[in-house]
Parts: structure tokens; sequence; C-alpha cells
């Protein structure tokens, strides 16, 4: 296994099954993502720049999938949360699969791509 393999089934349920879905649709949307284990945590990049990540904070009840260039996002996507006042990342904070809505997930994917594709850099603040 994989460190981030390993990192989603140490996860209790219901974070685990969330992850477990998230990184397959990830995947799904978009094939040609590139996933690495940093921080502790699985982040998948585009063109070697950090895209997103995925993580639950402690002290939270939500898997925390956050968007590096999310603050240029937020216009278009506005579910996306300013969670612990980051200064450029903004995130989804998924409770559980019930409500999630795979195709709005996808063009938020999506257009996250398309910001990063036209940056210098992922992380600009």
């Amino acid at each position: 296994m994989n460190p981030i393999e390993t990192y989603i089934l140490e996860q209790e349920e219901p974070y685990q099954s969330i992850m477990i879905y998230l990184r397959f649709t990830v995947k799904k949307i978009l094939p040609e993502i590139e996933e690495a284990y940093n921080y502790r945590i699985p982040f998948f990049k585009f063109n070697n720049k950090p895209l997103c990540y995925m993580n639950i904070l402690k002290g939270t009840d939500f898997v925390d999938f956050a968007f590096v260039r999310g603050v240029n996002l937020v216009h278009n996507f506005p579910e996306l949360q300013n969670f612990k006042e980051r200064k450029q990342v903004r995130s989804l904070q998924i409770k559980d699969l019930e409500d999630f809505d795979e195709k709005r997930f996808g063009e938020l994917l999506i257009a996250a791509k398309e910001e990063l594709a036209t940056a210098r850099k992922a992380w600009f603040i």
C-alpha cells in the first residue's frame, strides 16, 4: 500500500468512506491528476503543482477538501469556506455523502485545474 492508501484506511468511519469516494471521484474527473503524500496528507497535483488536498482536522467532524487557490474560485463557487481563516485556501467540509453533489464537485475540480494551469505557481500568498 502507498502512503495515501494507508492514510485513508487508518481513518475512522464515515471519514474513510468519504475519502475513498472523493479520491475515486477526483481521479475519474481528472484522470491526468497526480497524487502525492505531502505534509502527512493526500494531495492532488496538476503539472507538478498542488491543486487540492484532503484532511481531517483535529476537533472537527468532517473531511476538509481544500483547494490551494480556492480564494480565486469563491466567486463562482460560494460553497467554498474560509475555514480557520486561511489566506488562500478555501475548502468544502464534507460530513456525509448523502447530499454530496458530484456534478458540482466536478465543475469545481475542473475550474480549479483551469485556474492552476494559468498560474506560475500554486501558492501566491
